[in-house]
């Protein structure tokens, strides 16, 4: 599950709308893939240019930190128990995590141990020499927050065409990081093989929608589901983005990621 399916910014106030005529989101939807050696576009609908949140997704470019600096190991180190006061809204958060079960579970806590690690100086450069959005790592206006939480409903945003050009940085090594960061990020990013032979790896992201008065919107979330299929010397990177109905007990970026993996070898097999 994703870093804000349960919300990531709570509000005591619960009205399904705010007051002060903060306005609703409009409908945002986008599906792009792009060919990941020359980078020509495959499929382009809807709009995607438009920036938000990267919420979970932004843990590929944390691992990639994280494995560079060498801050973690591998697949299995390092290995850190949870304690009180980390996030916790997700039940599977509350145990020890390594990197592996972080990026399976999204869990919040882990990625901040690594930033915070690293530092604010060191965590802007990094944001910076990926060329990630829009750089901005500040956090929420006031609250000194923005190497814990810049990356989930805060300052840092992305649009789905800047997903893809990062996802081909990554898949092309273009990025100055060592070869381990590249590897290590690739083993541990949730994978699967679809019928047709393609081998996908990919990363949910679910966050909640800020409104202009400051408060989570109650009935919308964007869902993500971003990264790349192979199959023989053929690699394509994906980004789908969508802002849903916000549903009890399920994620929007699970759900994405449902759907579009239901669609994807038609689409894999029509390039």
């Amino acid at each position: 599950m994703d870093a804000a399916s349960a919300g990531a910014r709570p509000t005591a106030d619960t009205s399904p709308w705010p007051l002060g005529g903060a306005a609703a989101p409009t409908a945002l939807s986008c599906t792009a893939l792009a060919d990941a050696a020359s980078g020509r576009r495959l499929v382009l609908e809807g709009q995607c240019d438009e920036r938000v949140t990267p919420a979970s997704t932004f843990n590929i470019a944390v691992s990639l930190m994280g494995y560079d600096s060498g801050i973690l190991s591998d697949q299995h180190a390092p290995s850190l128990p949870f304690k009180k006061g980390y996030a916790d809204w997700n039940p599977s958060w509350r145990a020890t995590t390594d990197p592996s079960s972080w990026l399976k579970n999204s869990v919040v806590w882990y990625a901040q141990q690594v930033t915070s690690r690293l530092g604010a100086a060191r965590f802007q450069r990094y944001v910076a020499d990926f060329n990630y959005g829009n750089h901005d790592v500040s956090g929420d206006a006031g609250k000194d927050n923005g190497l814990t939480l810049s990356w989930v409903s805060s300052s840092l945003k992305i649009s789905p065409l800047e997903q893809l050009a990062f996802l081909r940085s990554v898949l092309r090594r273009d990025l100055p990081l060592t070869a381990k960061a590249y590897d290590m990020t690739a083993s541990i990013m949730p994978s699967q093989t679809l019928a047709n032979g393609w081998e996908v790896h990919g990363k949910t992201g679910t966050a909640a929608v800020v409104l202009a008065d400051g408060r989570d919107d109650q009935k919308h979330q964007y869902g993500w589901y971003v990264g790349w299929a192979s199959k023989g010397q053929r690699s394509v990177v994906f980004a789908r983005l969508l802002l849903d109905q916000r549903q009890a007990g399920g994620a929007a970026g699970t759900r994405v990621k449902a759907a579009f993996l239901r669609d994807l070898p038609a689409r894999l097999d029509a390039l």
